[in-house]
């Protein structure tokens, strides 16, 4: 066997190794979130509001910039088309289904991936490193319980929440270049807009941001656990657990936009 397919091999029974790992760490996540608060482990609902101050309060403007201007290019790219058949005023409706479906629940995801997965990342790395965390095992405290789940609760609700906003934010953006600088008529425009989605356009975009909130939460506090070599360590694996969350957010979407497109 050649150097380079050793190598590779290598790195597939890494990558496989990691994904079995994420997967036990995420089964052991939703037992301290399902299982043991009926079992007299209370859940720490305050440290998960303070998450969620942090992740989801503190994100609001750049999502409502983003999904503002990504509403803007929306109604500009769909009505540069639709002009050609003479169906402009349709470009608010593809705007809006595109939007709820796709664009807001991935944008959203995207941005908090990199602001949040990072900081879980770092933060949770650096109590390994200086060795917070093992104060926690020896005190006989799960850190999955104290560190891991207020953030899992955090981002599985504050993301759906900020999806919604984009959602909103996104076609106000979208009616406003629609209605000023394409011609359409306001009354025209928020009619089409109405008429064109329906619940199981919003529900599917609703469903993928759940699924990235796992993802963003699971990722970043697994990439923490697995530090190495002290603060270059912390650097390497927030770098990685940024591009991990990434690139598993987007062959998410992919799936799920399948599985809908059949079955939704």
């Amino acid at each position: 066997m050649s150097l380079a397919a050793a190598r590779s091999d290598s790195r597939i029974i890494f990558f496989l190794r990691h994904i079995t790992s994420i997967s036990c760490f995420f089964n052991e996540t939703m037992k301290w979130t399902l299982v043991k608060p009926f079992q007299g482990k209370p859940l720490r609902f305050r440290a998960a509001i303070v998450q969620m101050d942090e992740v989801g309060v503190k994100s609001i403007p750049i999502v409502a910039l983003v999904s503002f201007v990504i509403g803007i290019i929306m109604v500009l790219q769909t009505a540069y088309q639709l002009e050609k058949f003479g169906a402009l005023n349709y470009a608010a409706s593809l705007a809006a289904v595109a939007l709820t479906r796709e664009m807001a629940p991935l944008l959203t995801a995207i941005v908090l991936a990199g602001r949040v997965s990072a900081a879980f990342t770092a933060e949770l790395g650096t109590m390994l490193v200086t060795e917070e965390v093992m104060a926690l095992e020896v005190m006989a405290i799960s850190p999955i319980a104290y560190l891991v789940v207020p953030r899992f609760i955090a981002m599985i609700v504050m993301l759906p929440c900020l999806t919604v906003l984009a959602d909103v934010i996104g076609m106000i953006g979208g009616y406003f270049v629609g209605t000023l600088a394409i011609g359409i008529r306001s009354a025209l425009y928020i009619h089409n807009t109405v008429d064109a989605l329906m619940m199981k356009d919003i529900l599917s975009g609703l469903i993928k941001s759940v699924v990235f909130a796992a993802i963003i939460a699971m990722v970043g506090c697994y990439m923490a656990f697995v530090v190495r070599g002290g603060a270059e360590g912390v650097g390497k694996s927030t770098m990685i657990s940024v591009v991990t969350s990434l690139i598993s957010i987007i062959l998410a979407d992919c799936l799920f936009t399948a599985i809908f497109y059949l079955f939704l």
